[in-house]
């Protein structure tokens, strides 16, 4: 779901840097809230296995690349600012060190991955925990389509305003394309990956609360 350098124009990179730095600015004040001897090595496990399992990246036709998030996870054990940050610190890390991903699209994969996939996940989990046994797993299914969306409309209207004698300038399909392909793979695959990742760990991590 990364997207890369030279995909975006650069009108969609400053919007989509104005939008989300006041939003890192906020989310690190809830986070160092959130912080002490017991929950930081816990949010720490986590963002590192945030950061595995995005590594695993399978190309998406008329998109960028599928891969689970965890996100919402992290948003339904420590608050879905916590989980914005940790996921936008990793994709950092991924952008920096591994090219995946690029840091003039990072505002906007941050804004996907971290921001809609923490804050749909944890009100999904928060409408359905009292109400259906496998919560965790509905709200990472949901947290990752909505984010998947996020990343084709963006993409998708890059042709649509940035072209030159109908060449785009900058990512070549548009919203036709890149929704079906986006949301569809996410939906048929992906988010069932997410789900299912996200109730097992949940349920794991719990369960061993509750025997400790």
């Amino acid at each position: 779901m990364h997207i890369a350098d030279g995909y975006l124009s650069p009108t969609t990179v400053v919007i989509s840097y104005a939008v989300v730095v006041p939003l890192w600015v906020y989310g690190f004040k809830r986070l160092k809230e959130k912080l002490n001897e017991e929950t930081l090595p816990v949010i720490g496990a986590l963002a590192a296995l945030s950061f595995v399992i995005m590594m695993f990246n399978i190309p998406v036709p008329g998109g960028t690349s599928g891969h689970a998030i965890g996100a919402a996870l992290i948003a339904m054990l420590f608050g879905p600012w916590v989980g914005y940050v940790s996921v936008s610190l990793v994709l950092l890390i991924q952008a920096i060190v591994f090219g995946d991903g690029g840091i003039s699209a990072l505002a906007i994969n941050s804004l996907a991955m971290g921001f809609v996939g923490s804050f749909v996940g944890y009100y999904v989990f928060k409408l359905l925990k009292e109400k259906v046994k496998f919560a965790p797993f509905f709200a990472g299914y949901i947290s990752i389509v909505v984010a998947s969306f996020l990343v084709a409309l963006v993409l998708g209207i890059q042709p649509i305003f940035w072209s030159e004698n109908s060449h785009p300038l900058y990512f070549p399909f548009d919203v036709k394309i890149t929704i079906p392909a986006m949301v569809g793979e996410h939906m048929l695959f992906f988010g069932i990956v997410e789900g299912v990742f996200t109730q097992i760990v949940y349920s794991f991590l719990t369960k061993k609360g509750e025997r400790g």
